[in-house]
């Protein structure tokens, strides 16, 4: 017997014909011998709705009243759901996350959790029921009810099955697992039976937006294997788990690359003929730091003439805002000249298997090279290697690269 976490978003569960669907799943688990946690999002389109009402009332909703109102979601399907089990004979409870209960933060619309009591939901398993918590919510020390911000119900399953000890947490989405590389872009994607967590996080952190990145992470933190599915259709979907069970589980050489993963949504910003002196980055980033700006790739180039040329990236919605920042700081430092470019893309390769192999930055310049695709900033960590493009050039980039790799064999 296993004690399995499985978690289903708003797609998954969006009417009451995709409901009894979830409920066909649990129930198949159920008559395998599992033990089943269910976390489920709300229905699909629930939430906007909810906003939507908010907005009429208030023209800046109060953030605890929005986390009262945007819990209630959640509570229409776990409710729902048990009663579709229920009613294929499979005994179900239903809790919200103040009644598990999960504690977190006083932080209303990003609450972390802090501790999930996990005695209640073993005795019901214990007595032959499946449990279905409600996702992306949890309850502060006072009682009063949080949400936990984008990717919450995800982050919930994984909560769940590292307070539970469980063997596996299943996330179901509308794709059947995790890619080479996005299949709109390169049909020839494969999915990828497993991957590391921190492929993953890579992979995430990049634009692939299969898992959230808040719930890799704690998924690597406590070591609970995860698992991409689809509620849609049947497959093993993708493994995510450590580097160290991949090691033992394969006795195969981890491939040099997983994945391809881009980001359409970069610009790039430079100011140049800045003076070359201690402490010019940081008069350069503070301004853009303290908009809360996130920075990401960054160049700096050391002049003749006793100046620099500083290039950084920012998400493309900061980078009108970004720009109008820079020009008053190249005021301030007597700068030359501050640009902009918003037709740029962020390609990125990643594999645990560039820790042990050379070659592979090169073999992507080449690739790109042969294809008259020229690069403008380059970024790297221990298993990823990012580029800078330019947008026209991205599709062309991406197949060249997946083939380049034989991602597609």
């Amino acid at each position: 017997m296993a004690l399995i976490v499985q978690k289903y978003g708003g797609t998954s569960v969006g009417n009451v014909e995709r409901i009894q669907n979830v409920a066909n799943k649990v129930a198949k688990a159920v008559a395998a011998g599992d033990q089943v946690v269910v976390t489920v999002s709300a229905m699909s389109g629930e939430t906007n709705r909810l906003i939507a009402l908010a907005e009429e009332m208030q023209d800046q909703p109060n953030k605890r009243e929005m986390d009262t109102l945007l819990s209630t979601g959640e509570q229409v399907t776990i409710a729902l759901l048990s009663m579709a089990l229920q009613q294929k004979g499979v005994d179900a409870i239903s809790y919200t996350g103040w009644q598990v209960p999960i504690r977190t933060n006083a932080v209303h619309s990003k609450a972390r959790i802090e501790e999930i009591d996990g005695e209640k939901i073993h005795q019901q398993l214990n007595q032959g029921k499946v449990v279905v918590v409600a996702g992306f919510q949890g309850v502060t020390a006072e009682g009063d009810i949080t949400t936990l911000g984008r990717g919450g119900s995800d982050t919930t399953a994984v909560a769940l099955a590292a307070a539970l000890d469980a063997d596996e947490c299943q996330i179901y989405t509308d794709v059947d697992g995790v890619y080479t590389t996005d299949p709109r872009v390169e049909p020839k994607a494969k999915r990828l039976d497993v991957i590391t967590y921190d492929e993953m996080l890579e992979l995430a952190s990049l634009g692939a937006k299969v898992l959230q990145i808040r719930s890799v992470e704690f998924a690597s933190k406590y070591k609970v294997p995860l698992r991409v599915l689809s509620s849609l259709q049947e497959g093993g979907g993708t493994l995510i788990t450590s580097e160290e069970n991949l090691a033992k589980d394969s006795k195969m050489e981890k491939p040099l690359i997983s994945g391809i993963a881009f980001s359409r949504d970069e610009a790039k910003l430079m100011i140049l003929g800045v003076p070359d002196k201690p402490g010019v980055a940081y008069q350069i980033l503070e301004p853009i730091s303290n908009a809360n700006i996130d920075v990401d790739l960054i160049i700096q180039n050391q002049g003749v003439d006793g100046t620099t040329d500083f290039t950084f990236t920012v998400h493309r919605n900061d980078c009108k805002q970004a720009f109008e920042i820079l020009q008053q700081t190249a005021e301030k430092l007597g700068a030359r000249e501050v640009l902009a470019d918003d037709t740029i893309v962020k390609v990125s390769m990643v594999g645990v298997g560039m820790k042990s192999h050379s070659g592979i930055a090169s073999t992507m310049f080449k690739t790109l090279a042969d294809h008259n695709i020229n690069i403008q900033m380059i970024g790297t960590t221990e298993i990823k290697i990012s580029v800078v493009i330019d947008e026209e050039h991205l599709e062309e980039a991406v197949q060249a690269l997946h083939s380049a790799f034989e991602l597609d064999v």
